[in-house]
């Protein structure tokens, strides 16, 4: 700022283009401030106020526009639109973040079928990044493709791929990159020398590593110090895929874990803290995969191919593809989406716990602002009633901004300010449902 006067002089010929309700970086050192003195600090400054809204409905610009009101206003502004009034906006009162993770990804999965939309179409919006995990869960639980921004997916780091490694293996023992990361993780006394001459003698014999491994051709390359850790390891694979693919996951899973000996291994690799979280995480991935075993009756190979884990791994980030978008409020700003589930939005989490002074408070509001006007057709809302932190739930208040956007367009279901259900509206759009997929299988 200090900068900018200098450069701009006496004359001042400058153009600040910026948006006071939409500031939401103050955590990072960005200051209101600066747009604050604008007016005072150069008389001279003419304000263009772009008020019409291009991007959402009627319904979506009231409700932004009754929250940010809550606000001190530096340039008092109100967004129109001329896009129609639109669909209400639905506020969902969910019994946990369990049943809200799973309720959304069944609701937009529901919208998208009638609305005979596609994947890119919806967005799945929350305050920080920890709040994913569920999301991810469930999405690929139903087969259905994402993509996350503003953060590491719970599916991409590198203790989950370690283990998911293992499980293409045991699905497919023709994957060679999972079958490198299975045989070199934890280590196991085969080296790159060994990879490299299995690797050209499979490529000769046009067949996978897993079954270069057992040719007597690629015996005579290698030294037996080098071929015994080798064969051990495929035998183990051979033994276990012989179980995955019989016994319920539950009970091969932890068998895996411990037969590789893996939080040993992240302990003697990281810092204590760092394997200890580490190991929580791979502790969490088994547990979701076993109660899914548990819940379906399904093996663990049944599993690992019924949840597309193998693909989705190595999925593709480019704007084209076809995929839900899961993004924290700050990574979503700037772009906008056709459906926006906006999740989590609780106290202490939206506004988050740490901000509750009231110059923090304008700022997290500015953050639901934000949230609110990155949709254009419809507007999902949801929070809990409680939220499991560790191993225990804690009870969970809906966020004041929920009530700061007015009643008038908005549709609770759950909780206290639920209307009854509508059976004869419910009924319709299951029928439509039916027809709509009877329509397609024809």
């Amino acid at each position: 700022y200090q900068l900018l006067k200098l450069l701009t002089g006496v004359r001042a010929q400058f153009t600040a283009v910026g948006d006071d309700d939409q500031a939401i970086y103050g955590w990072r050192g960005a200051d209101i401030g600066n747009l604050k003195k604008l007016p005072s600090e150069f008389p001279a400054l003419k304000v263009i106020k772009l008020e019409q809204n291009y991007r959402s409905t009627v319904r979506i610009l009231k409700a932004a526009n009754n929250v940010i009101s809550h606000n001190e206003k530096l340039f008092d502004k109100k967004l129109w639109s001329e896009l129609g009034h639109g669909e209400q906006i639905t506020v969902t009162a969910c019994k946990d973040n369990e049943v809200e993770a799973e309720s959304v990804v069944m609701k937009l999965q529901a919208h998208r079928f009638e609305q005979r939309g596609k994947f890119r179409d919806y967005a799945i919006l929350y305050r920080s990044n920890h709040q994913a995990r569920g999301f991810e869960q469930h999405l690929r639980s139903h087969k259905i493709p994402y993509l996350l921004s503003g953060g590491k997916s719970f599916f991409d780091k590198a203790e989950i791929k370690d283990i998911t490694a293992y499980l293409r293996v045991l699905s497919n023992e023709d994957d060679d990159p999972a079958f490198i990361r299975a045989a070199t993780t934890p280590k196991r006394g085969i080296g790159a020398a060994t990879l490299q001459v299995l690797g050209q003698y499979a490529g000769e014999r046009h067949v996978s590593l897993f079954h270069a491994a057992f040719e007597e051709g690629f015996a005579q390359r290698v030294q037996a110090r080098q071929l015994e850790p080798l064969l051990e390891f495929c035998n183990f694979i051979n033994r276990l895929q012989f179980r995955a693919s019989r016994e319920p996951a539950q009970q091969v899973l932890p068998d895996l874990l411990g037969a590789i000996d893996y939080e040993t291994y992240l302990y003697d690799q990281e810092e204590e803290r760092t394997a200890r979280t580490r190991w929580a995480n791979v502790c969490e991935f088994n547990n979701w995969l076993s109660s899914r075993g548990e819940e379906e009756g399904k093996t663990l190979i049944d599993l690992t191919q019924s949840i597309a884990l193998i693909n989705m791994l190595d999925k593709q980030s480019n704007d084209d593809a076809d995929m839900v978008q899961l993004s924290t409020l700050h990574a979503a700003k700037g772009l906008e989406y056709k459906h926006v589930f906006l999740v989590g939005v609780e106290e202490g989490i939206l506004p988050h716990r740490e901000s509750l002074d009231p110059a923090k408070v304008e700022e997290e509001r500015r953050l639901m602002y934000v949230g609110i006007t990155r949709a254009r057709h419809s507007l999902h809302l949801s929070y809990c009633e409680r939220r499991k932190q560790a191993r225990e739930f804690m009870p969970s208040e809906p966020s004041r901004f929920i009530a700061e956007m007015g009643k008038e367009d908005i549709r609770f279901a759950g909780g206290k300010e639920a209307a009854p259900p509508d059976k004869a509206t419910g009924s319709a759009r299951l029928d439509a449902m039916k027809a709509l997929l009877a329509g397609n299988k024809r």
